[in-house]
């Protein structure tokens, strides 16, 4: 009995010296004091076979702990192998893997999350001139938007629109104000795109793209001197409006195929042009743009430029109007009014100091774009998503609210608090992590992992709660028309999942993958050491970071083992937690048995990870899950920890902490090597799947904070715009709850009479008349009943149409006029043989 219990302290303590990722000197002397224990008379009394095999232990640390033994042994012909088996890296994965910065992803990669690191960086806070845009020109703009009026009637953004965003600086936001712009920091980007997406996911488009990837972005952190003094200030005005090409037919998420090419050659006044040749489709603001920046592959057969035959992809600006450039033909994507077509050319002979950074920079276009989008996605798309969810939320709480079914509020029936719930979380969840990656940009960072993370995170957030949202408004909702506020956000939400990197790409093959490489503390330093062409340095820094990999790798089973079994108890929390430090060691535990279960993952299956991306994908779903649940912590604290927020919090931890366990399970389940599955199983869930989802009442709870208190609704959709106006759609919602909640006593009154059969509701009665006549309102109570059933007649209205008005009205010999089929010729095609290489063609009516 001694002995066994003697086995299961050893056990214990050689976890928890793990955790301390001991040299292996250390792991020596421990294993050698454990020999002489258990040969010692209050133990065993002789060494046997236990004892002789923690010799053999000890002295194989030992020998292991001197370099040179080690590397003949071990990391030696380790080095040699990897040398031989690692696969080629290619130009453009090369600069897309070191595009951007690191930042906190690799704290929750490393399985020791520093919360400090998270929680010194600033809680939202914008300049007096920032905020006054804000609550200014902002505020303005959305009151000026007519989401019908653009969606359906014109189908384009009002020119009065274009007008006064280019007025007030809006499409300059980021660039400088030394050539300019507004030189806004990426908050305040963050917050003024979110704030008109509120109101219109259309006319948002115009302000988001010139302030994200784009020929702005990229001239301002590459262009020439020249350059820059031109073109930024005509951007900066809206003199010219920007659109940047680089998706074609063949080339969707796998851009870096592209087929659109430029050859350098040697023009008629002695210097290098570019032969141009592209096709490109689905580019925001194509058909308004004054100026194209594109992408293409460049070849120099002569190397006139001095960066070899072929210097690779490179980006270019060129006027639309330059000879041969084809552009200005409209897609319809989903129905929206932004701008959005294709833009083709042959032959199109360009100066070769028409890249952007000029000829020094020919052939790192793949890393100008790459460092662009790790910033520029991490606001623009996140941004659009999170507001969209508060506004979804803010809608659907007052429209719950005021519309009655079975006698009451339909917010208070079970079946609707549970998406109203959902939706509560989403707006807390998608706002806490917006405000600290937005904080993240603002400081300097490129956060490349995360800003994947929040794209497809958001985007497809928002789109459970606009499917929540419709579902709670029913047939409102569907109908479509002026009144209709949801419709835009529904016919945008496939857009945003789609745009910058397709969801289904972003999370299979981008997150984890990238993240595995860019955040792992020792990856990137093997891989670097393993192809050094001074093969002695090289296994000199391959052995310094494999011997601490190995001591990570233990250390973080060992850590998810022992938090497993103890319930996260002994999971460090950081200073000042209070009332989360209990959240905090369970997302601690977590990210043990994350990085456990990632290492792994990256050794085991190496360059096979990117066919595996189910697993892939899980792995990023629970990288997610870490990374918006801190944010919701740290969210919690900036807002001063109010009391009534703790109900938020938990709702979101719950439901996050199980989701990451549902992500983790299925990757463990799925993992190819048995060996490895089952060593991931025993550390990750040595006591079981312990989490469970948020239970109903917590759910309720929320949705009764949000219902009873104003101030509570207004925090959680802040940063959004709100109309007060009655004519406006948004705004009847906001005057008419303002009515519902100051007549809710006479409302209570008013039903009690019509169970009680005193007062008959019915269409051609005077019910609260009749109320007021039988003492069951008095005569002001009555007004205001009489003055809410007029606002919420006009809530729960939709709207209808003569049947002219919505009959489509197309040429003589279009293909909807009498079923023929034509396709409109534009140019010299390429592709389909229908004029552009785009698909069929279709001309407008004559109005």
């Amino acid at each position: 009995m001694v002995g066994l219990m003697f086995c299961v302290a050893l056990l214990g303590a050689i976890l928890v010296l793990g955790l301390y990722k001991p040299a292996l000197w250390a792991w020596s002397a421990a294993l050698a004091i454990a020999a002489l224990l258990w040969k010692s008379d209050a133990v065993n009394g002789s060494a046997g076979l236990f004892g002789a095999l923690l010799w053999f232990a000890a002295a194989s640390f030992a020998a292991l702990a001197i370099p040179s033994l080690r590397r003949a042994r071990v990391t030696g012909p380790l080095f040699e192998r990897v040398r031989g088996t690692l696969p080629k890296v290619s130009e453009t994965e090369t600069q897309a893997l070191e595009a951007g910065t690191v930042g906190f992803d690799a704290e929750l990669f490393s399985g020791e999350p520093h919360w400090n690191k998270l929680r010194a960086m600033p809680s939202v806070m914008l300049t007096p001139e920032e905020q006054a845009f804000l609550d200014g020109p902002t505020e303005e703009l959305c009151g000026l938007i007519d989401n019908w009026k653009a969606r359906h009637q014109q189908r384009d953004i009002p020119e009065e629109i274009w007008d006064f965003a280019k007025r007030h600086g809006f499409l300059g936001m980021l660039i400088s104000k030394a050539h300019g712009g507004l030189g806004f920091s990426a908050q305040a980007q963050s917050l003024i795109i979110g704030k008109i997406a509120s109101r219109s996911p259309d006319a948002v488009i115009i302000v988001m793209v010139p302030n994200s990837l784009g020929p702005g972005e990229l001239i301002e952190k590459y262009g020439t001197d020249e350059q820059k003094e031109h073109y930024l200030p005509r951007l900066a005005r809206g003199d010219d409006i920007p659109c940047f090409a680089l998706t074609g037919p063949t080339s969707g998420s796998d851009a870096a195929t592209m087929r659109d090419i430029g050859t350098v050659f040697r023009g008629d006044d002695g210097k290098p042009a570019i032969r141009l040749s592209w096709d490109k489709r689905y580019i925001t603001l194509a058909p308004k743009a004054t100026l194209l920046g594109l992408a293409f592959r460049l070849l120099d057969p002569d190397n006139l430029l001095g960066k070899g035959t072929e210097p690779g992809i490179t980006v270019a600006m060129i006027p639309a109007d330059h000879p041969g450039v084809q552009i200005g033909r409209r897609h319809l994507p989903s129905g929206a009014a932004f701008p959005n077509g294709p833009t083709w050319g042959r032959n199109v002979v360009i100066p070769a100091d028409w890249i952007i950074g000029g000829e020094a920079m020919a052939g790192q276009g793949w890393r100008m774009l790459m460092e662009c989008l790790s910033a520029g996605r991490a606001i623009s798309l996140p941004s659009v998503a999170t507001a969209g969810s508060k506004a979804m939320l803010r809608f659907t709480t007052a429209y719950a609210r005021l519309r009655r079914q079975f006698g009451l509020p339909i917010a208070r029936m079970e079946g609707v608090e549970e998406p109203l719930a959902r939706m509560i979380e989403t707006a807390y969840a998608s706002e806490a992590a917006r405000a600290v990656t937005a904080a993240m940009v603002s400081r300097g960072e490129r956060p490349s992992v995360l800003s994947a993370l929040m794209k497809y995170q958001t985007t497809e957030r928002m789109r459970h709660s606009v499917n929540d949202a419709l579902d709670i408004h029913g047939g409102r909702a569907i109908c479509d028309g002026p009144s209709n506020y949801l419709q835009s956000a529904y016919q945008m939400v496939p857009i945003g999942i789609t745009v910058e990197g397709a969801n289904i790409l972003t999370r299979t093959l981008i997150t984890f993958a990238q993240g595995a490489l860019r955040s792992h503390p020792y990856l990137v330093d093997e891989i670097k050491a393993a192809q050094d062409q001074n093969e002695a340095r090289g296994l000199e820094e391959f052995d310094r970071a494999f011997s601490s990999h190995a001591a990570y790798t233990f250390a973080n089973g060992a850590g998810a083992f022992l938090h497993g079994i103890t319930g996260s108890m002994f999971v460090p929390a950081p200073e000042k937690s209070f009332d989360t430090a209990n959240w905090y060691r369970h997302l601690g535990r977590a990210s043990r048995s994350f990085a456990f279960v990632a290492d792994l993952t990256i050794t085991t299956l190496g360059g096979r990870l990117k066919t595996r991306q189910k697993i892939s994908g899980r792995l990023a779903d629970a990288l997610s899950e870490l990374y918006i649940l801190a944010c919701v912590l740290k969210r919690f604290e900036d807002d001063g920890r109010l009391s009534v927020d703790r109900t938020f919090v938990d709702l979101a931890a719950m439901n996050g902490l199980y989701r990451f366990q549902e992500a983790m399970r299925g990757a463990i389940d799925n993992f190819p090597v048995a060996s490895v599955r089952w060593a991931m199983r025993a550390a990750v869930f040595p006591l079981g799947a312990r989490y469970r989802p948020a239970p109903d009442e917590l759910g309720q709870r929320a949705v009764q904070l949000v219902l009873g208190s104003q101030d509570v609704r207004d925090r959680l959709t802040r940063y959004i715009y709100v109309s007060h106006d009655p004519d406006d759609p948004t705004g009847l919602l906001e005057v008419a709850l303002k009515k519902a909640i100051a007549a809710e006593q006479a409302e209570k009154k008013l039903d009690r009479a019509v169970r009680d059969g005193l007062v008959h509701r019915y269409h051609g009665v005077d019910w609260i008349g009749e109320a007021i006549e039988r003492g069951a309102v008095t005569e002001s109570e009555g007004q205001q009943l009489r003055d809410l059933e007029a606002l919420i007649a006009r809530v729960i209205a939709v709207d209808n149409f003569d049947p002219a008005a919505l009959k489509p009205n197309y040429r003589s010999g279009s293909p909807f006029s009498n079923g023929s089929s034509r396709s409109g010729s534009n140019g010299t095609g390429a592709g389909n043989g229908n004029g552009n290489g785009h698909g069929r063609s279709f001309e407008a009516a004559a109005e």
